[in-house]
């Protein structure tokens, strides 16, 4: 039998194989030296002054033979069977499409936006012209929020299902084999739409649909049942069973679904800023290093503190990343990070946020369930307004906002449609500026380095989440009023990146083969 062995070492000799082998062989307690090992899971323990990589490795007897470390998943035709309709091309609606497959059923895909290769043009036109296209950005389209916005596959999610099977499964479609044992694993936006890609085309080789800029515009609710959904070109599709995987940013099938009387629920979500430092601050701070060494990828952090009884917390930090420019509509700002596969631009950046929770959008209560979407549509059309109603975004220097101080001028920023100098404490909600603030002034005593006019603060970060809940039954997972139509993943409110939304697309798939096929 393997065992599996604990080893520190320097960072030079965790890339090593000679010096990874050699580490091992004196830790190794057979009487014969191992004939083969292999890296299970690598991360960095930056703790103490030197910095040490920590590798858990399994390694094989000189009799033993290592066998694969995964099988790739075999799809087979469904050309001939019957079908699903899945509204959405995110991750959860192309992992619930392989595995409808898997189970021998055909999924019909349909996608408001387009797919990878043409999305780009229209981000171009965001960051060039300020044109926002509503139905393709960094939020709509093949592959969903994540293909263009990092691809970052790190998740606490493993209650939730087959964790290692959905990075094995990126891997099959041309990931690199490092997100497998890396602790924080990461693709990088410039790598993963040719995954997207591949994945769009494995579907469509055994049997299924993929239709991009086919918009859900309508539904028809007979007996309990979601009877069929109406496109944007008047297309009527049926179907024994709807996946609605259409993520958090889809405010216009809230707003359907509220009009027909749907049950939804408010959620909560989070709403703040995106901070930029200067990457070489905190590879300073976390390597306890003047200059970070080139074997060493550049450093991250995680930060939380309680402001009166509340969380002031960093969300999806950017090592060596870019903000973007991620609204989805013309009269709004909307911005989140991203980084490349090598993490090699200038800055850090890093969502900061605070909880928005029920009692925080009374102003909305009447518009029910879709008040937190109310809160934060209004925040970003603020924004869009302080920014010259243009995609050029409200910013500060960190410290001037904590003193409210407007920023005479602004550092160089990531951000490409600009900046305009404001005091951000006019633009954001009262309760999230002062929380922001005393969390920032925290987080200048946990971080040394951190608390500078250096940093720069741009708003808003307000998609962290969704900020409406489609229910569903514990069990089935099917909406408690609809038996067949099946909300899923991070539009849904019941998951939240890649990872956790590919988990549940695969979970609903298998429910509608269970409730709708099997029978």
């Amino acid at each position: 039998m393997p065992i599996e062995l604990e080893l520190s070492l320097s960072p030079t000799d965790a890339h090593n194989e000679a010096a990874i082998g050699k580490a091992i062989a004196e830790r190794w307690n057979g009487q014969l030296p191992p004939s083969s090992w292999r890296i299970l899971r690598r991360s960095i323990d930056a703790r103490h002054r030197n910095v040490k990589f920590l590798l858990r490795t399994e390694v094989f007897a000189h009799d033993e033979e290592m066998h694969d470390s995964f099988q790739p998943r075999l799809f087979e035709s469904v050309h001939s069977k019957d079908h699903v309709v899945i509204v959405g091309a995110g991750p959860a609606g192309l992992f619930a499409a392989l595995r409808c497959i898997e189970l021998g059923i055909k999924p019909v895909i349909i996608e408001r936006g387009k797919d990878v290769q043409q999305r780009r043009r229209d981000l171009a036109a965001i960051h060039k012209e300020h044109i926002v296209n509503p139905e393709s950005n960094y939020c709509f389209g093949e592959g969903g929020a994540g293909t263009y916005s990092d691809g970052k596959l790190y998740t606490r999610s493993t209650k939730r299902g087959d964790v290692r099977s959905v990075l094995e499964t990126l891997v099959q479609f041309g990931a690199s084999p490092d997100i497998l044992i890396d602790a924080h694993p990461h693709i990088g936006t410039n790598k993963l739409p040719k995954i997207i890609a591949a994945m769009r085309d494995k579907i469509i080789e055994c049997g299924g649909e993929v239709h991009f800029n086919k918009k859900m515009t309508d539904l028809t609710i007979k007996n309990g049942m979601l009877e069929s959904i109406t496109t944007a070109e008047g297309e009527v599709l049926k179907a024994k069973g709807f996946i609605l995987a259409t993520g958090h940013s889809a405010r216009d099938i809230f707003q359907l679904l509220s009009s027909k009387k749907i049950l939804l629920e408010f959620k909560p979500f989070a709403l703040g800023v995106r901070a930029e430092h200067p990457q070489a601050i905190v590879d300073a701070v976390q390597y306890n290093c003047d200059i970070r060494p080139e074997i060493l990828p550049p450093a991250a952090y995680s930060l939380v503190h309680q402001v009166n009884g509340r969380g002031v917390y960093s969300f999806c930090m950017c090592p060596g990343g870019i903000i973007a420019p991620c609204a989805t509509a013309q009269d709004e700002i909307v911005t989140n990070g991203w980084s490349p596969s090598k993490r090699n631009n200038p800055w850090a950046n890093s969502g900061i946020v605070v909880p928005v929770l029920w009692e925080d959008v009374k102003k909305f209560h009447g518009y029910g369930a879709l008040a937190g979407m109310k809160f934060q549509e209004e925040t970003e059309h603020n924004c869009w307004i302080a920014g010259g109603k243009t995609q050029s975004a409200p910013a500060q220097r960190l410290i001037d906002f904590v003193e409210g101080k407007i920023s005479n001028n602004l550092p160089p920023c990531s951000y490409q449609p600009g900046l305009n100098s404001i005091d951000l404490n006019t633009v954001l909600p009262a309760y999230i500026a002062s929380h922001l603030r005393e969390g920032f002034r925290a987080f200048g005593k946990k971080m040394k380095g951190y608390y500078t006019n250096d940093a720069l603060l741009v708003a808003p970060e307000s998609r962290t989440s969704s900020p409406v809940r489609i229910p569903r039954e514990k069990e089935t997972l099917q909406h408690p009023e609809l038996a067949n139509l099946y909300p899923c993943a991070e539009g849904a409110g019941y998951a939240g990146g890649i990872v956790s939304a590919a988990i549940d697309g695969e979970k609903v798939a298998q429910m509608v083969r269970a409730v709708h096929f099997d029978k």
